[in-house]
């Protein structure tokens, strides 16, 4: 019997991983163990900054890679780190540099949230050869933070960065090059840069060819839960892990949760944060028009053999906009509370206050329209309880509206929904997407499904498991499940009348 066959067959409680997780507004440590239970936690705030010449935002690797050696500190000094069998990232997508052979960018990190550079270059692609062709090879709608546009505007505008560059790296390739001092880049998080052939699960040459690049000017290719390198004497000493554990590839966030939330095949995930993504696992690569017409994306999942079919939508973000315009000195869990009663004491249909959340207007079920957000059908009884309750049921409406372009373009009619992430902790919120959908939500009491799905991953790379099936069922999930209530028939007419409203503004303005 090998080493590895016997840790599997008698894994111990005291098996650990630990996830670095890099979100847009928070960078994490997080230890977790075999069964799911999270053992120690520690964050830090994260925000993109302003690019020294100005010319936009960008990600601080330095600080970012600070701010996570800190979190990793505090956490190991709480665990037994000899308990520690392996360590993995998770990011958001995306967002990467160009390297030179020493591993040192040649470039800073373009922020997602950086519209001004590509927007006239998502235009004209959008117009020649058009985003149809696209789409229909990597599964991505031409959206402004694309990291091949992103690519495409570094080879216009930033030529040398390219030339001196000996890869380009992905946000996660970035932190586990700083652990083991390996490259690499794995299929989710690739899967985000509009670069892939995402049937065949690899590069689309002809589109690196669009930034004047090749499928070798990027690291090799890793599958989730497939050994990096090992951790390095330098970042042992930066971060508290114990040097030479291994460093196992995860990826993109979003790819992980259903892996951490107990999801079936016959649910929904939604993931719920400061944007929403309404998506499912499929065993088969669909990319139709009409798909594309209607904003769906498609990513990698962080099996082979799986897609994810997704919508792109704007979360809590529209919330959080809520909270600064109409609940000042509304600050932390108890500004949330306060926020939530107001919305408790306003009913269904918010007195008729609607909003409309597409923020974002190239994504979401609403982007044909060409619609902004919108706040409509105010009147002098009006206060910030009706805003914020017709914030929380806008999202619901947009919701589901992506899960009927999920059954129409994929054939997938959900049964239930399972959501995961921050927007999984309101109650109310929960309850209005039961009442909307019609369906079952199920939020899991670990809200963390992205870094517990991370986690099983981990664990394969370091032979704690055989595979992520055998992961996944150590896991103790402790579920709550709210069923449609009473106001279900009410909130089918007012989705009627939402539906309607992107319509009715298209044009407005113009």
């Amino acid at each position: 019997m090998t080493e590895q066959a016997s840790l599997r067959e008698g894994f111990s409680m005291s098996d650990l991983a630990l996830v670095f997780d890099c979100g847009a507004t928070n960078v994490r440590a997080v230890v977790v163990d075999v069964s799911g239970e999270i053992l120690a936690a520690a964050s830090q705030p994260n925000a993109p900054v302003s690019q020294p010449d100005g010319s936009g935002l960008i990600w601080d690797m330095e600080e970012i890679w600070g701010k996570l050696c800190a979190c990793c500190r505090e956490v190991c000094s709480q665990v037994p780190t000899e308990d520690l069998r392996a360590v993995t990232v998770t990011t958001f997508g995306a967002d990467g540099a160009p390297v030179d052979s020493k591993g040192e960018q040649t470039y800073p990190v373009i922020s997602w949230a950086d519209n001004a550079r590509t927007a006239d270059l998502a235009k004209r692609l959008g117009e020649d050869p058009g985003g149809w062709p696209l789409f229909e090879r990597t599964g991505y709608q031409i959206i402004t933070f694309d990291t091949l546009l992103r690519l495409i505007w570094l080879r216009e505008n930033a030529p040398q960065a390219l030339e001196e560059a000996e890869s380009f790296l992905m946000t996660p390739g970035l932190l586990s090059l700083r652990l083991c001092g390996e490259k690499s880049i794995d299929p989710t998080i690739a899967g985000t840069s509009m670069a892939v052939d995402m049937a065949q699960r690899d590069w689309a040459p002809e589109l690196l060819a669009m930034a004047g690049l090749t499928p070798d000017f990027f690291p090799r290719w890793v599958e989730p839960g497939e050994v990096i390198g090992q951790v390095l004497p330098q970042a042992a000493a930066d971060t508290g892990l114990p040097e030479g554990i291994p460093v196992v590839a995860a990826g993109h966030d979003t790819q992980f949760a259903p892996f951490g939330a107990g999801a079936t095949k016959y649910e929904a995930i939604l993931s719920s944060g400061t944007w929403e993504i309404a998506m499912l696992r499929s065993p088969e690569y669909r990319a139709t028009k009409e798909g594309y017409e209607r904003a769906l994306m498609i990513e990698a999942d962080a099996l082979p053999g799986f897609w994810n079919p997704q919508l792109l939508m704007m979360g809590s973000g529209v919330l959080e906009w809520v909270r600064a315009n109409f609940f000042p000195g509304a600050t932390g869990d108890e500004g949330y509370d306060t926020m939530i009663a107001a919305a408790r004491e306003v009913p269904p249909g918010s007195d008729g206050v609607t909003l409309l959340p597409s923020f974002v207007a190239d994504s979401g079920p609403t982007r044909k329209y060409n619609v902004a957000g919108a706040l409509v059908g105010l009147g002098l009884q009006s206060d910030s309880g009706h805003i914020y309750r017709a914030a929380l049921e806008g999202l619901c409406f947009q919701m589901r509206w992506a899960l009927e372009i999920l059954r129409d373009c994929v054939g997938f009619e959900a049964q239930a929904i399972r959501v995961v992430g921050g927007g999984s902790r309101n109650a109310l919120w929960n309850q209005l997407r039961a009442d909307v959908s019609g369906l079952p939500v199920t939020v899991i009491a670990q809200k963390e499904a992205t870094v517990l799905g991370a986690s099983r991953f981990a664990l394969v790379g370091a032979g704690v498991f055989s595979d992520v099936a055998e992961a996944q069922a150590a896991l103790k999930l402790d579920e709550t499940v709210y069923q449609p209530g009473d106001q279900k028939n009410v909130y089918e007419r007012l989705y009627a009348t939402f539906r309607e409203l992107p319509v009715k503004l298209a044009g407005w303005g113009q």
